[in-house]
């Protein structure tokens, strides 16, 4: 319980000139004498959905027994360790859905978007595309109808780059969201974060006050200091932190965006466009800090991230394997050493969902943190790319999901048994959203 003198609505929001500033769970949004769950500031769950292509380097990440994670998790998922409690490694099962249909070629590097659909999308290179609504949107439209945003769609590669060539009958739409509202609808994954900002906070600005504002380096903020000191009168001490913390946020990023703006403007030479930060370790960093401010201030409450796209080229310098190409290496030919090189990219990745991770956790919700309230799915739809297989597929699920979900294990399936559809109906589950089936599941996972 919570008690407070003063209260304010959750849905408080802060408007200065071209801005438009949504507030964290304050002490002071819970009328005094009365329990956090009978409020409308009662802790609310969200979700975050990301992919990554080419499975994960076999070895590598399967715990040696199944039951409680041990102290020390399997190499891929090293940078897990702090959240070892929240977290749930599942292995065996089966993308029975990144199979082409029977009788039908292809498919294999063309259906991200059957991730969270467990639908085999229709083989067509035209605008006919069909795959099915994924469990974000089913997500989004429970839980994320009072949200300024009801979900973000982000990525890290750009559709137009050369890093991917979409073939064997596929529309590229397939690889280029892992997000459908439905069946025939995708969503556009967005690359640059200077887009997102401005849609969380720069309601009512126009494109010319936008490009004013960078140019001067100002910030979004500055049309709110009198309302923000405001705001400071009328709550605790306490609050007054979280407000200093949050706004302190906000500021240090557009202080990276603008960083990424002015070195995009003088590289020419590079193709990334305008905004986008030159390398992947901070793109994608500044992309799970936007998403998890949206998560704080309830801006949204659901969130995708596309890591890579299939067939990608990518080298990772910021990883322990600084020039191997993502695609080239995940053949390995079953070579130790290429293996290993792989590994090291695999465990990278997982080190950039715990920086999300981290951060979600260092955020207080209400009696608890963003990572309590959280369900956070990272996974492939692979499983030993060399072979271009679809079974034996990695997946990881972190967060306390609103107290929903039971961190610390380990759930092994028997190989091409088990369909991933299943996993995506017990997520649903997490979110009170109960259906029959979706895509290829035959049941849930009740050890979940």
């Amino acid at each position: 319980m919570f008690l407070t003198k003063k209260h304010i609505s959750r849905r408080t929001v802060l408007r200065g000139a071209g801005a438009t500033l949504a507030l964290p769970l304050l002490d002071a949004m819970i009328p005094a004498a009365t329990l956090l769950a009978q409020t409308s500031a009662a802790p609310k769950p969200r979700f975050v959905g990301c992919f990554v292509p080419h499975g994960m380097a076999p070895g590598y990440w399967v715990p040696e027994k199944e039951g409680a994670l041990p102290a020390e998790l399997p190499f891929n998922w090293k940078y897990l360790e702090p959240f070892r409690n929240q977290t749930v490694i599942l292995s065996g099962l089966h993308s029975r859905s990144a199979e082409p249909p029977p009788g039908v070629t292809g498919a294999d590097h063309w259906v991200a978007a059957a991730f969270m659909s467990a639908n085999k999308p229709k083989k067509t290179a035209g605008a006919d595309v069909y795959n099915g609504t994924t469990i974000d949107q089913l997500i989004a439209q429970k839980i994320g109808t009072e949200s300024l945003i009801p979900s973000l769609q982000l990525a890290v590669e750009d559709p137009g780059a050369n890093s991917s060539n979409c073939g064997e009958g596929y529309s590229c739409t397939y690889t280029n969201t892992i997000s459908w509202a439905s069946p025939t609808s995708p969503l556009p994954m967005e690359l640059n974060p200077q887009v997102v900002f401005e849609r969380m906070f720069g309601d009512g600005s126009t494109i010319e006050e936008r490009a004013a504002r960078r140019k001067r380096d100002a910030s979004i903020l500055d049309s709110l200091t009198g309302s923000l000191t405001r705001m400071r009168t009328k709550v605790s001490t306490s609050d007054r932190q979280r407000l200093d913390d949050y706004t302190t946020n906000v500021r240090e990023i557009e202080r990276r965006l603008q960083i990424a703006m002015k070195a995009s403007t003088v590289a020419p030479e590079n193709f990334t466009p305008t905004g986008v930060p030159q390398t992947f370790d901070e793109h994608i960093k500044i992309q799970f800090d936007l998403l998890a401010l949206a998560f704080q201030a309830d801006i949204t409450r659901v969130g995708t991230l596309l890591f890579a796209r299939d067939l990608t080229g990518r080298t990772y310098p910021e990883s322990a394997a600084p020039t191997a190409g993502f695609h080239g290496v995940s053949h390995h030919g079953e070579n130790p050493r290429q293996i290993g090189e792989l590994a090291k990219i695999n465990q990278y990745h997982v080190k950039m969902l715990a920086h999300l991770v981290e951060n979600l956790s260092k955020k207080p919700d209400g009696d608890g943190t963003l990572l309590d309230r959280s369900l956070v799915l990272f996974g492939s739809n692979m499983g030993n790319s060399n072979q271009h297989v679809h079974y034996d597929v990695p997946h990881v699920l972190i967060g306390g999901a609103n107290g929903a979900l039971k961190g610390g294990r380990h759930i092994a399936y028997p190989t091409k048994t088990v369909p991933t559809g299943n996993l995506l109906l017990s997520v649903l589950d997490k979110f009170d959203i109960h259906q029959d089936t979706i895509g290829d599941s035959t049941g849930r996972l009740e050890a979940l």
